[in-house]
């Protein structure tokens, strides 16, 4: 009977200690988390909701941009240029590289989650004296495998994990911003390189104009129908316009250079294609603002990069809390000393618990919220740019086409003008400042044109990829 009390009284004090073991375990768990305070949120002023519409009403929902959106130029030797940049460009490597390694960061953290399990052997063979003051020799030796696995209660592992999956996501982004940046440098950099092959023909075409005029005021000078002024005048005409020849091709040899290096070759000559008058001009794409949003790869990464830093700050809270790890193990050992192998085993388990830091954990959750405001404030700045580029480059091209339309009637108006003031003086009924006034003025003119076809084709390159350029987010795929 006295034995059963006993055998109670032990029941009860060992229920009672494991309780108390419980409520100490909640105390402490209590403690640190009141330790790492309230989670900081996100700043209010980091918020940001697309616009309805753009600034100028165009709201019209268009087909999706194609990926190969620059074949819209109509420029074989263009699409060939791109794609070859998109296959062999330095910085675009460079890109694909940093998502390689951010998959292998990826991978390292999802080991973390997983059990770890290693192997060992060992063996000897020792020469001694046994108790006995006798020569001894032994062979021994053993095998066996241990397990440590981190439960990870408090999420701190998972938290890392899906930073590194966002870092992937985020990595991903950047990679094809670069490829997108890249095909649109390509496409940009042929476009002015025809440009200036146009305006390189325009100098020409007009040295030749020139030349005519500076023989024809030769003549007239040493028949004495005109002045020596005259003379000097066509003469310096002459030489400022083929002044204009070594400087564009100076500009056109710079260009090729910079486009071979795009491509990844050394500096070379490229091959052209269609005409800067026969380039297509293409389709105005339209969206909304909101699909823009969705578009761009540069938006992608930064919200990719917003989404690692909270995961992040939440795995440094984790940091606050036990970290409970289960081991075990078991082998086998052998020795001629003992007549048959052991067995070993053992299993057990750690609680680390961060009592005293000096302030470290704190601060480094302090960190942590830090940059994810960073990010916070870099994604919305990073949406507004986007919006920015595309109300530009809409109004790029609307003004330009405007621009342009005024610039080809001026043209003509000028080409007419200059063909008159050219009869006039010839036939004595003007002097040649009237003449040369008129050649000037229909210069400036067609070199203007020039430059604004250029660059309203420019504005729906840097369109396109303003509006992401084909791109469609993965979780818009799957």
């Amino acid at each position: 009977m006295d034995s059963a009390v006993t055998g109670d009284r032990h029941v009860r004090i060992a229920r009672s200690i494991g309780m108390t073991a419980r409520l100490c375990a909640c105390a402490l768990v209590g403690f640190l988390a009141g330790c790492m305070g309230p989670r900081p949120p996100v700043p209010t002023g980091s918020h940001i909701e697309p616009p309805s519409a753009w600034r100028h009403g165009e709201r019209v929902d268009g087909a999706p941009i194609a990926a190969d959106w620059w074949r819209e130029f109509g420029d074989s030797a263009l699409d060939g240029l791109v794609e070859r940049a998109v296959r062999e460009n330095d910085d675009l490597q460079i890109a694909v590289a940093r998502v390689a390694e951010a998959r292998a960061v990826l991978s390292l953290s999802r080991a973390a989650l997983l059990p770890h399990v290693d192997a060992q052997a060992t063996g000897s063979r020792d020469a001694g004296i046994s108790p006995f003051g006798l020569a001894d020799q032994q062979t021994g030796g053993g095998f066996g495998a241990s397990i440590a696995y981190d439960t990870d209660i408090f999420g701190r592992l998972r938290n890392e994990r899906g930073a590194a999956r966002a870092g992937l996501s985020e990595s991903q982004g950047v990679r094809d911003t670069v490829r997108l940046s890249v095909a649109s440098a390509a496409a940009a950099s042929y476009i002015t390189l025809r440009g200036l092959d146009a305006s390189l023909e325009i100098a020409q075409s007009t040295l030749t104009v020139r030349a005519d005029s500076l023989r024809i005021s030769r003549r007239r000078y040493a028949t004495g129908y005109s002045t020596a002024l005259d003379l000097k005048q066509a003469e310096a005409e002459y030489l400022a316009t083929q002044r204009l020849i070594p400087q564009l091709h100076l500009a056109i040899e710079s260009e090729e250079n910079a486009l071979s290096v795009l491509l990844g070759s050394s500096p070379d000559t490229i091959g052209r294609g269609a005409s800067l008058e026969d380039i297509s001009t293409p389709v105005l794409p339209h969206a909304l603002p909101s699909t823009v949003v969705r578009q761009r790869p540069d938006i992608y990464a930064a919200e990719q990069h917003l989404v690692a830093a909270d995961r992040t700050l939440s795995a440094a809270r984790a940091a606050f809390l036990p970290n409970i790890t289960l081991e075990g193990g078991a082998g086998r050992a052998f020795s001629t000393l003992y007549p048959e192998p052991i067995s070993l085993w053992s299993i057990g388990g750690s609680v680390l618990a961060p009592i005293f830091e000096g302030g470290a954990l704190r601060a480094q959750q302090q960190i942590e919220a830090a940059r994810r405001d960073q990010a916070a404030y870099a994604y919305r700045r990073t949406v507004l740019t986007a919006f920015q580029e595309v109300e530009t480059e809409m109004t790029t091209i609307r003004d330009s086409g405007e621009q342009l339309q005024i610039l080809v009637a001026e043209q003509d108006a000028l080409s007419v003008a200059t063909r008159l003031a050219t009869r006039r003086y010839r036939t004595g009924y003007s002097s040649y400042l009237e003449q040369l006034d008129a050649e000037r003025s229909l210069l400036d003119a067609q070199l203007s044109v020039v430059q604004v076809k250029a660059n309203r084709l420019l504005a729906f390159v840097d369109l396109f990829r303003a509006m992401g350029g084909g791109w469609r987010r993965p979780d818009a795929e799957n």
